[in-house]
Order: structure tokens, then C-alpha cells, then sequence
């Protein structure tokens, strides 16, 4: 069971949406209303998926304090009663929910090292200010542990750019939809997550980021950051082709008509193989068409230990789209995964990547 302590300021908007997810999850959640929050959050906005309490039924799993008002931080540093202090010995997150003056306080700074120095985790959103729900809840769910704690994903995502001319590119239409699920879900399974994007606008709370645009940034990144990985999701949309000499400068309508020399990119999971053999390796084959048998193919070209195949060519699961439906292939055999949320079907893929890593221990 997680305890949320929600505190009486504004970012106690985001506590509902919170416990949903945590939730969603599996936990058990009960909420506990500091003095004033009902002016911004009443006991409704928390049903059906957790109950309201004045004091915890049990020894909680967790403690999070959503958000922290700078009392709230000094009562937890210095051992004043708080309801919800009275945990020890369980994970605590402090979400604070200051202004910037109030944050730059020497008081509150001296609070928030007592409470990093005693095992508390503080969440913060970039630049300092309140983290959003996405970052509190990834920052709750792989402090706490899960089937994957311990192991290190990397995770590709996007769509690579090949250059044309200085302006334009060679690209597909790729979202990173599903590649960020599968990070969302391996560090809310409990993994230490790194993302290598291509060409992503939005970044993913809570996990190490790296940009990339072309193949070749893409298979470099991936080749450094692999000897310290222990699962590889290959998720990107790779390009196939790249154009052979693309212009330094924009060409010009005026140059007419020309053709253009196409040339093969590296194949990125091939060099990842001869590198880091031992590393357990899942690939995408993005096909229209019987996805099925793509996968088996590319299971016995790549090397991988796992192929997610998909066909794009179907209304509402191809690029861009919210859901999915795959075929999960591998040594052992095959497992179709019907059509839900990519969210759901990230889980899916990784539930089938930690039954094979178990297999192998």
C-alpha cells in the first residue's frame, strides 16, 4: 500500500491523476487530506481507486507527499508530528511545491538535504519547478523496485533523418509513441532506463535522454551506451536508405529535375551483435502485411533474441496511432498480442522479455 499525503497548495491538482496511476499500477493507495487541501481536492476526486483515511491502516509500502508546502518540509526534517511521518523505515518521496523565493530559502534548502541524507527521495520538475504527473509517478514507481530492478534498458525511439540537401530529408512517420512506452513501462517495472531519440520533441520523465537524428548518430550512441546495458529495445524507425551525396547546400527548383543515388545505412542491430554479444537484444519489424512472418525472418537474420512485429498498414495501430498489435516472436515460439494502448502492449512485450531472461538464468 502507497500512503499519498496530499498538502494544501495548487499542485494538489495533480494528486488524482497521480493515484490513478500508481493504481493502474497495482498498488493499493490510500489518501490522507492535510488541513486545507479540500480547498483545492476533495475526497471524490480520489474514487473509485483509492479511499480517503485520517491515518494509515497499516504499515504502508511507501509514503508520498504530494505536494510538500515548505511547513510540511520542516516538520519532516526536524521530527514534528505529521500524520504521515509516523512510517518509519518505509520509502518516503517529497514532491515540493514552492516559489522560487521560498525555494532559494537557506531553511528550506538546509530541510531538503536533512531529508536527501536520510533516504528520502525529492522529487523536482526541470528547472526546479514542481514535477508534473508523469515525473512523480515514474520517480514512485522505479524507486520502488519491480520485476525489472537491477537491469539497465536502453531504449530506442523516433524516426531517423537522412539529409537530402541542407533542408530536407529522407524520413518516415514514426511518433516514438511506442518506443516511449516501452521506457515508461521498463522504469515503472523498476529498470534503470536510457532512451537514445530520434528526432523526438517530447522527452520521457525519469529516464536518461540522448539525441540523435541519423542512423549513423544513432548506431554510435547505441554502441557506447550498450556495454552498460543489459536489455536492448530497439523501437526506432530506422531508415533503410540514405542518400548517397547529399547536397551541402538547399537545391534549387531551378537545378530541374535529378536523381538521386540511394545507399544502404549500417544495420545498426548487426553491429550491437558483434559487440556486445551477450547483451539480450529485442527488434521491431515494422511491415505491411503478415507481421508474423517478418519477425521469424529478421529473428534469424539479426541475431535478436526477440522480434515485436507489426503491420503498419492497418488503420489505428500503424505509426502515430495510440494502440498497437504485435506479434511477440523468439526462440520459443510465438505470442500475438491483440489490439490495446501501447502502453499495454509495452508491458506485454516486456512481461515476454523477463520470462526469456529467466529462462536463460
Amino acid at each position: 500500500m502507497i500512503l499519498v499525503s496530499v498538502g494544501p497548495t495548487a499542485g494538489a491538482l495533480i494528486a488524482p491523476p497521480v493515484v490513478r496511476e500508481l493504481a493502474a499500477a497495482g498498488h493499493e493507495i490510500q489518501v490522507l487530506l492535510e488541513p486545507g487541501t479540500d480547498h483545492f481536492v476533495g475526497p471524490g476526486t480520489f474514487l473509485p481507486v483509492s479511499n480517503v483515511v485520517e491515518g494509515p491502516s497499516g504499515v504502508p509500502d511507501a509514503v508520498l507527499f504530494l505536494p510538500a508546502t515548505a511547513g510540511t518540509l520542516a516538520r519532516l526534517a526536524r521530527g514534528l508530528d505529521h500524520p504521515a511521518a509516523r512510517t518509519d523505515g518505509v520509502p518516503a518521496f517529497v514532491v515540493p511545491d514552492l516559489d522560487a523565493a521560498t525555494a532559494e530559502n537557506p531553511a528550506v534548502r538546509s530541510n531538503l538535504d536533512v531529508l536527501r541524507g536520510d533516504g528520502t527521495k525529492i522529487l523536482r520538475g526541470e528547472g526546479g519547478n514542481m514535477a508534473g504527473v508523469d515525473e512523480v509517478v515514474a520517480g514512485v514507481l522505479g524507486g520502488l523496485g519491480g520485476p525489472m530492478a537491477g537491469l539497465r534498458v536502453l531504449v530506442t525511439a523516433g524516426g531517423t533523418h537522412e539529409p537530402l540537401d541542407s533542408v530536407r530529408f529522407i524520413g518516415n512517420l514514426s511518433s516514438g509513441k511506442m518506443g516511449l512506452a516501452l521506457a515508461r513501462a521498463a522504469l515503472r517495472m523498476g529498470a534503470a532506463v536510457t532512451v537514445v531519440a530520434a528526432n523526438i520533441a517530447r522527452r520521457e520523465p525519469g529516464v536518461r535522454w540522448r539525441d540523435v537524428g541519423t542512423v549513423e548518430e544513432l548506431r554510435d550512441e547505441v554502441l557506447r551506451e550498450a556495454g552498460e546495458a543489459d536489455v536492448l529495445v530497439m523501437a526506432a524507425a530506422v531508415s533503410d536508405f540514405t542518400p548517397a551525396a547529399p547536397d551541402r547546400e538547399k537545391i534549387r527548383r531551378s537545378s530541374g529535375v535529378r536523381s538521386i543515388e540511394l545507399a544502404p545505412t549500417p544495420d545498426v542491430l548487426r553491429a550491437v551483435r558483434e559487440q556486445s554479444p551477450e547483451l539480450f537484444m529485442v527488434g521491431f519489424a515494422a511491415t505491411h502485411g503478415d507481421p508474423a512472418s517478418d519477425a521469424r525472418e529478421k529473428l534469424e537474420k539479426k541475431g535478436a533474441d526477440v522480434i515485436v512485429g507489426n503491420d503498419i498498414s492497418r488503420e489505428g495501430v500503424g505509426f502515430g496511432a495510440e494502440e498497437n498489435e504485435v506479434y511477440v516472436v523468439s526462440g520459443r515460439g510465438e505470442r500475438f498480442v491483440p489490439r490495446a494502448t501501447k502502453t499495454e502492449v509495452a508491458r506485454e512485450i516486456l512481461d515476454e522479455v523477463l520470462a526469456l531472461i529467466d529462462e536463460e538464468r
